[in-house]
């Protein structure tokens, strides 16, 4: 496991460079991903609910293979999800706890494991090396997580990335202080629309209202990073077969299971024995009928 290390400011990714109220310093664990990337900060409810788990993984999901860079807070809810979300699809995650970054300290405790992972895994690249995955904070090392620091710590989330997309939000909320600095920081605010009953999503609703760019699937991300879908590059997967392949070919637009079927034009058993492999060995997922990418 690496160790910290220290960046200065004039170390710091460009973007953050910019904020009016920059760190001093940051401590970092793992590797940084690289500037020359997008990155997206994911914010949302500790509370989600199931339509905000679905919606966050949709929606990272469709990003794979893309040159964007994850960032979220590794809380619970939201936070944590976008970052499983985005090991899952291959992309570069970065968390910034509200604590310090020794493990002892490490905010959520239960949340540990999953800061493990972005660090050991790095993230994917189109050559399949890696390109990044890290923790970082501006707290010193032993640090404990205290009330003052999980809204301090947001302004250096808003600070790294081109944009900020907000999946589930109570009316107060700390995910609005984050997209309040989105916005005094003039950069791109993302919300995703919830049910109108849904007490999870007044708050995200309220920034609809007054001028945020609703999200209602990946490409609504990639048209606000300036990202062309043509930029895509797909990662080669050596240990796929040709219909596997296949497979997530025709899933790169998430589909019902009975298209999709139809689509392989494969015998029925064939095709259910190859799906029933492909989501026993974590490349695809199925929900309410509809076929995804992992």
């Amino acid at each position: 496991m690496q160790d910290i290390f220290v960046l200065k400011p004039e170390e710091f990714p460009p973007l953050l460079q910019e904020i009016a109220d920059p760190p001093k310093k940051l401590y970092v664990r793992g590797k940084l991903p690289s500037t020359d990337l997008k990155w997206l900060a994911v914010v949302g409810s500790r509370a989600m609910t199931s339509y905000g788990r679905q919606a966050c993984e949709h929606l990272i999901s469709g990003l794979r293979g893309y040159p964007v860079v994850i960032v979220s807070g590794l809380a619970f809810g939201v936070d944590a999800a976008a970052h499983k979300a985005a090991l899952e699809a291959g992309l570069p995650t970065v968390g910034v706890p509200g604590s310090g970054l020794d493990w002892s300290v490490l905010y959520p405790r239960a949340n540990v494991s999953l800061a493990r992972e972005i660090i050991s895994s790095g993230g994917g690249s189109a050559s399949g090396g890696k390109i990044g995955g890290a923790l970082l904070s501006e707290y010193e090392p032993g640090l404990k997580a205290a009330e003052y620091t999980f809204p301090q710590r947001n302004r250096i989330m808003v600070g790294l990335c081109n944009a900020t997309l907000v999946v589930e939000a109570k009316e107060r909320s700390g995910s609005l202080i984050t997209a309040r600095l989105t916005t005094e920081y003039n950069r791109e605010l993302l919300v995703v629309p919830g049910s109108i009953f849904s007490a999870e999503s007044r708050g995200t609703h309220q920034f609809l209202k007054l001028g945020a760019t609703p999200v209602t699937e990946p490409e609504d991300i990639l048209r606000a990073l300036g990202i062309k879908t043509e930029e895509k590059t797909k990662v080669a997967r050596e240990d796929l077969s040709e219909d596997e392949a296949r497979v997530l070919e025709i899933i790169s637009v998430p589909c019902a299971r009975d298209e999709l079927v139809q689509a392989l034009e494969l015998p029925i058993s064939e095709a259910n024995i190859l799906l029933s492999t492909m989501e026993i060995k974590g490349l695809i997922v199925e929900e309410l009928g509809v076929v995804r990418a992992r």
